[in-house]
């Protein structure tokens, strides 16, 4: 990716709000926007994102600044978006990186053959960089030790019970997540009818009460962005990687700790679906540097070894 934005217009007041005030970014002509955002949605029916049939990205976000909506989409190879809220020039600022402009995608050497098919297949692919830790450290705590179909629930009965709606011309049902404040004040009741267990709850309460230094891990390095979010009890490596890897961008922030990562990756790259996270690391290290976005190519690669067991069953504490 490539380009500058223009000069921003003069933001016009209307009726005691804002205009939104657009803005456009040259772009490689295969950015593909689906794939590069993906990862900040959580489930279908996620209440902060939307994609919509003219080919836009919505996002709500709570910023710096406070709520904003982003809209985004690719028109002739290039960026064009718009925000609304008190977030909106927050938002405009940060787009470049949220579509991958500090990512670098020429530094990956695809060295094995499925791989190397993926990364041609998938030219689009960029690491994107929100620059915001507990919007994506919240989420990432909720899906801990639980199937993401109750994760997701459990994301959106929050949101939508204790966010705010998104601010502008945002589709129908899209809200901006609590702010830290809000976080620490939701009762323990709420938590369970939310199918949140006490320990999950715990640890988010604990990141929202230190959300201002948490935030300062979006501009360290991953390792030390990780190790700053692990400081709070109840944050480890699985948690602090998945949210590093969307806030910070960080190519070679891999996962470890996963259930099914490990045997994708070893059954992929050497056909062992027993594969561990050491051996997993092992398979990985030709891509150091790189190993997140390899691990994106695999699981992108749709290669995965056949189910031997029944799924995870869902379980729901809210009629305990």
């Amino acid at each position: 990716m490539a380009g500058r934005f223009p000069p921003r217009p003069t933001r016009t007041t209307v009726r005691g709000g804002h205009l939104p005030v657009p803005r456009s970014l040259d772009t490689a002509r295969d950015l593909d926007l689906g794939l590069t955002l993906g990862p900040l949605r959580r489930g279908p029916a996620d209440p902060t994102f939307r994609a919509t049939p003219d080919g836009s990205v919505w996002r709500a976000s709570r910023t710096p600044d406070g709520p904003g909506t982003l809209r985004v989409r690719v028109v002739g190879g290039r960026a064009e978006a718009e925000a609304w809220g008190p977030g909106a020039a927050w938002l405009l600022d940060g787009l470049p990186a949220l579509l991958g402009a500090e990512d670098d995608p020429t530094a990956f050497v695809p060295r094995h053959k499925l791989i190397l098919a993926t990364h041609r297949r998938r030219p689009g692919l960029r690491l994107t960089r929100t620059g915001l830790v507990l919007e994506s450290l919240i989420p990432s705590v909720l899906e801990q030790k639980v199937t993401t179909h109750e994760a997701y629930g459990s994301w959106r009965v929050l949101v939508r019970k204790y966010g705010e709606p998104a601010p502008g011309p945002a589709p129908e049902g899209m809200y901006v997540m609590p702010d830290a404040r809000t976080w620490t004040q939701i009762p323990s009741w709420e938590w369970h009818r939310a199918n949140v267990d006490g320990k999950r709850s715990a640890t988010i309460v604990r990141a929202a009460r230190v959300a201002a230094r948490l935030e300062e891990a979006a501009l360290m390095d991953g390792p030390a962005a990780r190790a700053r979010v692990e400081l709070v009890p109840g944050i480890g490596p699985w948690t602090s990687a998945e949210t590093i890897q969307r806030s910070n961008g960080a190519p070679d922030e891999v996962t470890t700790g996963d259930l099914h990562l490990p045997g994708i990756v070893g059954w992929a790259l050497a056909g062992d679906r027993t594969t561990d996270d050491e051996a997993m690391l092992t398979l990985l290290s030709p891509y150091t540097g790189q190993r997140h976005r390899a691990a994106r190519l695999i699981l992108l690669s749709g290669r995965v070894p056949p189910r031997r067991a029944p799924r995870m069953t869902p379980g729901d504490i809210r009629h305990l």
